[in-house]
């Protein structure tokens, strides 16, 4: 049986919509395959650097044990109260993980750009501060599916 959205077109975000959202959005939800097989999905803060979507996890949660073992992930970044209002992207795919593990600021020229992006976003700072508790995945998306229901116009 194939399924034809029709209004998926008509709600889709532009490249530039799409990437104003994620340069804008602070808050992604993050679900793994937990051990069991089952879904597990966290809050998490995020950067967008105009191809990737960046996560700086926890090392020693549920989220990044997951990604160890299996890196595939969906990501979802969604606004809006009111059905006219939703917006919202999902991005899926592998991630990888991208300088030391815990991160403590070894120079590594591939995160200049994310830690700025991300500290700027985050913190209000112009370098990242490391707690020598996170690291850093990275999601270069295989798949991008985005709403935009306020293209629906009002009823």
């Amino acid at each position: 049986m194939t399924v034809t959205q029709r209004r998926g077109r008509k709600i889709m975000m532009t490249p530039g919509e799409l990437d104003e959202f994620l340069t804008t959005q602070r808050t992604c939800r993050v679900a793994t395959v937990s051990t069991d097989g089952f879904p597990h999905v966290s809050a998490l803060w995020f950067a967008w650097d105009g191809t990737s979507l960046w996560l700086y996890s926890v090392v020693r949660s549920k989220r990044w044990a997951d990604l160890c073992r299996d890196p595939r992930v969906a990501i979802v970044i969604d606004t809006g109260e009111e059905y006219e209002q939703l917006r919202g992207v999902e991005l899926s795919g592998t991630v990888e993980f991208v300088g030391e593990s815990p991160r403590v600021g070894e120079l590594r020229a591939e995160l200049d750009v994310p830690e700025t992006l991300f500290a700027r976003k985050n913190f209000g700072l112009d370098e990242m501060p490391h707690d020598g508790r996170h690291a850093w995945v990275r999601l270069t998306p295989e798949k991008i599916v985005s709403w935009d229901f306020r293209k629906l116009g009002t009823p």
